[in-house]
This record gives C-alpha cells, sequence and structure tokens, in this order.
C-alpha cells in the first residue's frame, strides 16, 4: 500500500510519516517498507533519527533523474528516449517496473538504511535552482517511481508530502491507496484540510485526518467538530517525540502506549483499503495527458500523448507477464 503524510507546515506530518514507517518497519513481522521525504523542507531523514549534517549527505532523487527515466524506460518502443519521458510519463509494454523491496539499479544508488528505515530523498531546493527551476520538476522523480511501482500484501510506501495544498500542483497526490492529513485542533490546520479535501475528493482521493497535538478531549472535540468522520484517530502530545526532537531518540517500542494503538489505527485502515489498479492506471494517463496538452508536447518537440499505451493496467499481473518474457 502507498500512503502520503500532508497537511499545514509545523502540523507534524514529517513525524508522523516517521512514527508509522518506524512502527512498520519494527512490528512483529517487519513490513517490506520504502519511505521516500517528497517534501521541499527534507526533514524525514532527521526525524527517522540521523542529524541534519548526515541527513545532507544522503543522495537524492531529484540529482539523478535523467538516470532514473532511463532505467524505467526499458525498452518500452513508445518512449523514444529518456530525455522525453517527463514525470507523469506511465508505463507500458517493455518498461521495467518496480517492487517495494526488490533490488534495482535506482534503490542501489539512491535508497538508504535511516534509523532501520528504507528511505530515499527527493533532495532540497538548492541555490543555483532559486529563479529558474520549479521545486515540483524534482518532486517528479517521485511521481515516475510510483507509477512504475507494484506493491503487494504486506509492503509500504510512506511518502512525507509538500504541505498544504501544494500537493496538487501535480498528479502526484492520485498515487496513493490512503492519503492522511494530520491536523491541530487549530482554525488555521482545519482551513487546510477544507482546501485539501476540496480538490482530492474531485478525483475520489479519501482523506483521513490524524489529529495531532492532542492535550485533552476538548482538542478532540474541536476536531470532530470540524471535520467529521473524516478524523480516523489522534497523537496526544508526546514525551517520545519531544526527546526525538531534542536529540535523544529511543526505540520506537517505547513511545506510548495510546500513541501506539493509533498506528496500529492507521496500519489497519491502509490494510483495508482494495486495490484498483485500472483506475490507477487511468488516472496516471489522465494527468500525463493533460500534462502533455499544457507543456510537456512544447517542451520535448513530440506528441506525449503517443507515449500512453492504450492496453496496459498496471498491477501484478504486468509483474507475473515480465518473469515470462
Amino acid at each position: 500500500m502507498k500512503m502520503a503524510f500532508v497537511g499545514k507546515g509545523g502540523s507534524g506530518k514529517t513525524t508522523l510519516a516517521a512514527l508509522v514507517a518506524r512502527h512498520l518497519a519494527a512490528a512483529a513481522t517487519p513490513a517490506a517498507l520504502l519511505a521516500i521525504d517528497a517534501d521541499i523542507n527534507q526533514h524525514l531523514a532527521a526525524a527517522l533519527g540521523i542529524s541534519e549534517d548526515e541527513a545532507v549527505l544522503l543522495p537524492s532523487l531529484g540529482d539523478h533523474l535523467d538516470k532514473i527515466k532511463e532505467y524505467l524506460r526499458g525498452d518500452n518502443p513508445r518512449i523514444s528516449s529518456a530525455a522525453a519521458m517527463v514525470k507523469t510519463t506511465p508505463p507500458g509494454q517493455g518498461s521495467r517496473l518496480l517492487r517495494v523491496d526488490e533490488p534495482n539499479p535506482i534503490y542501489d544508488a539512491l535508497v538508504r538504511p535511516v534509523g532501520g528505515v528504507r528511505l530515499a530523498v527527493t533532495g532540497p531546493f538548492a541555490t543555483e535552482d532559486l529563479g529558474v527551476a520549479c521545486y515540483h520538476s524534482k518532486v517528479g522523480a517521485v511521481e515516475l517511481l510510483l507509477n512504475h511501482l507494484v506493491d503487494g500484501p504486506g509492503e509500504y510506501v510512506v511518502v512525507d508530502m509538500t504541505a498544504g495544498a501544494d500537493s496538487f500542483a501535480s498528479g502526484l497526490f492520485t498515487r496513493f491507496d490512503a492519503t492522511f492529513l494530520v491536523c491541530e485542533p487549530t482554525l488555521r490546520s482545519v482551513g487546510v484540510y477544507r482546501q485539501y479535501i476540496g480538490y482530492a475528493r474531485d478525483f475520489g482521493v479519501r482523506v483521513h485526518v490524524i489529529g495531532n497535538k492532542i492535550d485533552d478531549e476538548s482538542d478532540v472535540s474541536f476536531l470532530r467538530d470540524h471535520v467529521g468522520d473524516d478524523l480516523l484517530t489522534w497523537i496526544s502530545r508526546s514525551g517520545f517525540v519531544r526527546a526525538a526532537e531534542r536529540g535523544a531518540p529511543q526505540p520506537i517500542g517505547e513511545l506510548e502506549a495510546a500513541n501506539r494503538q493509533a498506528l496500529d489505527r492507521i496500519r489497519s485502515t491502509v490494510d483495508g483499503v482494495s486495490k484498483d489498479w485500472p483506475r490507477y492506471t487511468a488516472q496516471a494517463v489522465e494527468f500525463h495527458l493533460r500534462n502533455a496538452q499544457a507543456w510537456g508536447n512544447a517542451r520535448s518537440g513530440e506528441d506525449l500523448a503517443a507515449q500512453v499505451d492504450p492496453a496496459f493496467v498496471l498491477g501484478p499481473q504486468r509483474l507475473e507477464l515480465a518473469r515470462h518474457h
């Protein structure tokens, strides 16, 4: 299952993404797991337990976009070159597909173990990008990976997304089986929730709200009044989290019992989602055609609609076909 963590800046979405990833990795039967930091602020590595100085040394997806494209293109005859691939290019016959934990050159080069979790980072917005580049071009590496990734039972991808409604600058927000919006009991945080669901529900994206920094029942009541049944669970103010933020992380088993139960609820919610590979593929194609008309055709000098393989549906059956060929 692929899950996204979104919310207002400062709401704790990165903290929640890290807690869920560590919880999954430390389970009695550890999950096949990949965490991805797709936030411009790039704090997930630190939230998983390494220093900011160590985090900046991690290889970044955004700096290796050409290599990612070249690998994923494979021998797909509809894609003329890696340069012709854009962030929304969907897979087709001949494309290379990814599994969550199956070795491949992309993972070898760009995924590193951090705090017991396999992590890939988009990379920071560099000084040379200022005024001339769009951060979404870097996040495009994540969209390409998710468009080519087939996840199965007991396999999870945890993605820390950009803050607020900025996620809607691409089709990336449709690439998840579950979207968790982390919401503080404040009007500003609830405002981001309302903005987010206004976009998400137009595309059938179900948003589950995770209350964070909860002190008492009045905080829970406030969130229920504003988000209703979308409130899935909540995380109380945590000495465990506070210690980690002060540079003294503890084993995930030391997390408060009530907060561990909230993480269990998040996992069970994800596990209860039914996969819909035809819809997943159709949405990828829809956003690819939108981007092709808006800017992709002009930039590439090609009709990028020709990259769409109309007979191709992503899913486990494609892995079986690839193995037999």
